[in-house]
């Protein structure tokens, strides 16, 4: 038999016949308003309450607006290097370049990447930063002008950990007069800050360089035959090797300021060490327009020692003649100061040759008339022996 409905469901306005129900029944309505008032005095705590900092990239150290102002004073330092072949403008993803077909119908491109290294340091401690863009440029002109490519463009790379508008515009006009000097235009790059990762007042600079040569003009040092002639360009100082042991001797051993002037080096320390690292492409260019090379070497990190043998073909080596040029009073002073070997000498320093031309004997009046023509110094310093691609000395 079917229960009634009134033992499941109670009408509203009864009361269940609990001992206590009435209480629970009346205790309801004032819990509600305890907690609508315990709410509103959160509400007005909160309120009270100073509100929470915003924080920004530019407190971690990032300061966007910064760099906003600087990218535009590098527009403008880029814009002076643009050719007709530059189809962008500086902000984009990617630079855009259009190849000359005309100059080079069949274009072989050569590329480098390079850095200035601890020279940086020295621009620390004397405040120069316009230089070393320049520094950076032309030693990756050189690497590619050796292979007898002209340089196209660059793209360079400056990280810091907090990013002075002053420095980096000294630094990028370096490197924008540099490249309008060589002909190659600057379409793009970075400008990065990396707050923690730098010192304060310090940055790293580094570049990528891209050039064309024609496949039938490039040069590799495979024609190099014995009896070749070593002849050799002066360099300008250390150019961009060589400074972390300069360093040490110069400011640690000898405890020289960068500003002290020595007798020994008849300059300063600091302006001997920051010589620009000078460029060899106008004097290569009428070199191999004359086809006078069988080879070029850059004599960079490494010196003469472990430069020279990246261009010698297998089977040959070369002896240099170390009386054969005068090395600046810079490399004899540093040899002096640390009593370096001569071994390590050569093969840290470039010790006055910043550029070797391998020419064929029957070539070399034609190229020292050429040479001469430019005013440009220059010494006979060796010649290609058979050997297995080691360098001696005599």
């Amino acid at each position: 038999m079917p229960l009634p409905d009134e033992i499941f469901s109670t009408p509203e306005s009864t009361e269940i016949p609990q001992q206590d129900g009435a209480a629970t029944s009346a205790k309801q309505p004032q819990k509600k308003a305890a907690g609508l008032k315990q709410a509103a005095g959160s509400v007005a705590a909160k309120a009270k309450s100073p509100a929470r900092k915003s924080i920004s990239y530019a407190d971690a150290g990032v300061d966007i607006s910064s760099g906003d102002r600087s990218k535009q004073r590098i527009k403008m330092l880029a814009r002076k290097t643009f050719n007709k072949q530059v189809l962008s403008e500086i902000g984009g993803f990617g630079g855009l370049f259009a190849l000359d077909l005309t100059k080079f119908p069949n274009p072989v491109l050569v590329s480098s990447a390079d850095g200035v290294g601890t020279k940086l340091k020295v621009a620390f401690d004397l405040g120069i930063h316009h230089t070393v863009g320049q520094d950076l440029v032309n030693h990756c002109v050189n690497d590619i002008a050796v292979q007898g490519a002209t340089p196209l463009f660059f793209l360079d790379y400056l990280a810091t950990g907090k990013l002075e508008d002053m420095v980096v515009e000294k630094v990028v006009q370096g490197i924008s007069e540099a490249c309008k000097a060589n002909g190659c235009a600057l379409i793009g790059g970075e400008t990065a800050q990396m707050p923690g990762f730098y010192s304060d007042g310090e940055y790293d600079l580094a570049g990528t360089i891209i050039g064309a040569v024609n496949r039938d003009r490039i040069i590799t040092g495979e024609t190099i035959q014995v009896g070749d002639v070593l002849l050799g360009l002066p360099s300008n100082g250390l150019h961009t090797n060589g400074y972390s042991l300069a360093r040490k001797l110069l400011f640690e051993v000898a405890k020289y300021g960068p500003d002290q002037y020595v007798n020994e080096l008849k300059d300063k320390t600091g302006a001997a060490l920051m010589r620009t690292h000078r460029s060899y492409l106008s004097i290569i260019k009428k070199l191999t327009t004359a086809e006078v090379v069988s080879g070029m070497a850059h004599i960079t990190g490494g010196g003469i020692t472990e430069n020279l043998p990246r261009i010698l073909p297998k089977g040959m080596g070369a002896v240099v003649d170390l009386a054969a040029w005068q090395p600046p009073p810079l490399f004899e002073h540093l040899q002096t100061l640390g009593n370096v070997a001569q071994d390590e000498m050569l093969r840290t320093f470039n010790m006055g040759i910043g550029l070797i031309a391998v020419i064929p004997a029957e070539k070399i009046k034609k190229t020292k008339a050429i040479l001469n023509r430019a005013n440009e110094r220059h010494f006979i310093i060796g010649r290609v022996v058979r050997g297995e691609r080691k360098v001696s000395y005599n």
